[in-house]
């Protein structure tokens, strides 16, 4: 679609971290008709133009061609971290949700697919360069995460050659954050007893110094514009989107003024599966394998083919989210409710 203008855009996992920045940029675009938000829960927010249906795509009875019809766009965003110890069940709505969701676009002729992937998605790869669209995507195997947004990749390279007449767009954003996704981030990775005041600079000793942790970020706001342009751009195939500097233990270390010490990969790994094998972290010691081996992308095509650049750096990004951190800031949905603890 070369315009939003009167479109109608529906938006899967529309009250989460990336949704309710799209849904909201959505509704302050005066060309954009009218906002159909799927979400399991529906929040009580009435953005402009916006209606809400709840929806669970791992649901078979879930009649997503219907929802989808006279659509002009889907953006699909659904997606669960969670259970970690349970990858069968992430499987069933991330996989083979999004699967249900690909096949109701073709049935309902939508005309443009524009699906969340992730830096997660690609092959292990360099940290002291950057690599573009075309690295391999295969993940990381051993972590539920990395293998589904891999698995994703295949099934719509199918996808397209099946529908050539739907227009499919893949995000591959690096580590999404703003300061209304605190709480809810604490949740999914620190867990729900983890007292986010903990997080500030004074209570550090040090800085772990993990050799290959180095990584990008953007705010969740950057990425929900490049979602928009890429409705209005005759766009197909995969963008890379990320903010500079590249994050590691020397940038947090000056930023929080705290002394990076530097940790052994086994150590860290070791206390993170001991924490995670005990349900006290929800965040796997898989994952923690998949980021020490993440590519550092270049988003070039993105600058040039759709005029996106990130508006704040990920120095910035950092500053709001851990101020969101400290504050339990959320927003007004159920997977980002803020939630003071401590």
């Amino acid at each position: 679609m070369s315009s939003t203008t009167g479109s109608r855009i529906v938006v899967t996992g529309a009250t989460g971290n990336v949704g309710t920045s799209v849904v909201r940029q959505l509704a302050e675009n005066s060309q954009v008709g009218s906002v159909l938000g799927l979400a399991r829960r529906i929040p009580d927010w009435s953005p402009a133009r916006t209606e809400w249906s709840p929806v669970d795509i791992a649901s078979e009875r879930s009649d997503l061609a219907d929802t989808f019809a006279d659509a002009d766009a889907v953006i699909h965003l659904a997606w669960a971290f969670q259970p970690t110890h349970d990858p069968a069940t992430t499987w069933r709505t991330n996989v083979l949700g999004s699967i249900r969701v690909f096949d109701a676009v073709a049935a309902a002729r939508v005309p443009t697919l524009v699906h969340a992937s992730s830096v997660g998605a690609y092959s292990p790869g360099p940290k002291n360069r950057t690599v573009n669209e075309s690295w391999p995507t295969h993940g990381w195997p051993d972590a539920a995460y990395t293998r589904e947004k891999a698995y994703l990749e295949r099934v719509l390279d199918l996808f397209e050659r099946e529908h050539p007449e739907v227009r499919v767009v893949r995000m591959r954003p690096a580590f999404l954050f703003k300061r209304q996704s605190a709480s809810e981030q604490r949740r999914i990775f620190g867990g729900r007893f983890l007292p986010g005041p903990l997080a500030r600079p004074e209570l550090l000793p040090f800085l772990p110094d993990i050799p290959g942790l180095r990584v990008q970020a953007l705010h969740t706001d950057d990425a929900a514009r490049a979602y928009l342009l890429a409705l209005e751009a005759e766009v197909r195939g995969a963008f890379n989107l990320a903010a500079e500097p590249p994050v590691d233990a020397e940038l947090l270390g000056e930023m929080l003024g705290t002394r990076p010490v530097r940790l052994p990969r086994a150590a860290a790994r070791s206390a993170i599966a001991a924490a995670w094998g005990l349900h006290l972290l929800p965040a796997s010691p898989h994952l923690f394998d998949a980021v020490l081996r993440l590519p550092l992308m270049d988003c070039t095509r993105a600058r040039v083919e759709l005029g996106w650049r990130p508006e704040r750096t990920a120095n910035e990004v950092l500053e709001e989210f851990l101020q969101g951190l400290q504050q339990g800031e959320g927003a007004n949905t159920a997977p980002m409710r803020g939630r003071k603890v401590g």
